[in-house]
C-alpha cells in the first residue's frame, strides 16, 4: 500500500515507482489520498493519518511504502497505531514513523527510497537493493564508497554488533524529549542528512551529545549528507568529524545511505553489524517479518 504521511508527491514519479513495485510481481495500492495538497503538505492531517492507520493496520497489506518525505509525520506520529509487523518502507522525515514503530511495536522498517521513483538518483543497484530488503530476510550490505563526502569521517575501530537505529539526522534531534526517542545504548546509530548547512548539523549533534543519546552508542553509520554547504570555510565533514571522532567508538563513514545518487536500502530496528577495516554495515530483517514467502511479498 502507497501512503503520503509527509510531503506532497509528484504523480509521473510515483506511477514510476508503481511500475518498478508490480514489475517485481508487488500487487501495488494507492492510498485514497496519496496525491493530496494542503500547502507543504500531503493533505490534511487527519486525511494523512487515515491512509497510514489503515495501511498499517490491514492484515492483507504486507508492505506499507511512502511517497517520500518532506514534512509532516511530526504532525501525526502520536496517533499512528503500529498494528501487526509489517514492511515500513521509507526515509528522510519517515524516521519520525521509523522511530514510532520501534518504540511502540518493536519492529522493523526499511530505510529505503520511497515510491516517488527519480530514476536519475537511483539506479539500478538502487532498486535491487529494495528489492532484496523486501523479498529476503537475508544480509544487507551497503559499502563505504571514497568519492563519498562522507568517508572522510571514518574512525578505526572494532568489529561491532546491535540493534541499527536511527536515520535522518533533523528528524533524530527532533525526536529527543518525545516517547518516540530510543534509548541508544549498545545500538548502532545510523545518520544522514540534506540541505543542511554545517552550522545546523553541528547544533543537532551538540543537541543529540547534550541530551545523552550519544551515551554507550556502540557506533556510528555514516550516510550522505547531501547538499550541506555553507558560505564559511568549515565544511559537514569537519562537523561530522568533531563530534564523533571524540565517541571512542568505530565510526563508518562514506555509506550510500540517505538523499544521494545510488541510495542503498538498509534495516532499522534490526541486527546489524559495522565493520570498519571491510568498510561494510550490514543490517538483517528478523524473523518477526520474515522472508518473502513468509510476507506474502512474492510473486
Amino acid at each position: 500500500m502507497l501512503v503520503s504521511p509527509s510531503g506532497p508527491t509528484v504523480p509521473e514519479r510515483v506511477a514510476r515507482g508503481v511500475e518498478l513495485l508490480s514489475s517485481w510481481g508487488l500487487d501495488v495500492r494507492v492510498g485514497r489520498h496519496v496525491f493530496d495538497r494542503a500547502g507543504y503538505l500531503a493533505g490534511h492531517d487527519e486525511d494523512r493519518l487515515r491512509d497510514l492507520n489503515a495501511a498499517l493496520e490491514d492484515p492483507e497489506t504486507k508492505a506499507v511504502v511512502c511517497t517520500r518525505g518532506g514534512y509532516g509525520a511530526q504532525r501525526i506520529v502520536d496517533r499512528v497505531r503500529p498494528g501487526a509487523p509489517k514492511h515500513l518502507v521509507g526515509f528522510s522525515d519517515i524516521t519520525a514513523l521509523q522511530l514510532a514503530v520501534w518504540r511502540r511495536g518493536g519492529w522493523p522498517s526499511v530505510h529505503g527510497p520511497g515510491a516517488a521513483w527519480f530514476d536519475d538518483r537511483l539506479p539500478a543497484e538502487s532498486a535491487s537493493s529494495l528489492r532484496e530488503a523486501l523479498f529476503t530476510s537475508g544480509p544487507l550490505r551497503s559499502y563505504t564508497t571514497r568519492n563519498e563526502e562522507t568517508s572522510a569521517v571514518t574512525v578505526p575501530g572494532p568489529v561491532v554488533r546491535g540493534v541499527l537505529l536511527g536515520g535522518n539526522l533533523s528528524m533524530l534531534a527532533s525526536t529527543v524529549g518525545t516517547p518516540d526517542m530510543p534509548d541508544f545504548s549498545g545500538k548502532i546509530l545510523l545518520i544522514e542528512d540534506v540541505g543542511e548547512a554545517p552550522y545546523r548539523v553541528d547544533r543537532m549533534l551538540t543537541h543529540l551529545r547534550r541530551a545523552g543519546v550519544l551515551d554507550g552508542v556502540a557506533g556510528v553509520a555514516v550516510g550522505q549528507f547531501t547538499e550541506c554547504t555553507g558560505a564559511g570555510p568549515t565544511t559537514v565533514v569537519d562537523v561530522l568529524r568533531e563530534h564523533l571522532g571524540g565517541l571512542g567508538v568505530p565510526v563508518l563513514g562514506g555509506l550510500r545511505i540517505g538523499h544521494g545518487v545510488g541510495q542503498e536500502t538498509v534495516v532499522l530496528g534490526a541486527p546489524a553489524v559495522l565493520d570498519v577495516h571491510v568498510g561494510c554495515l550490514t543490517s538483517r530483517l528478523t524473523d518477526e517479518i520474515g522472508n518473502s514467502a513468509e510476507a506474502g511479498l512474492g510473486p
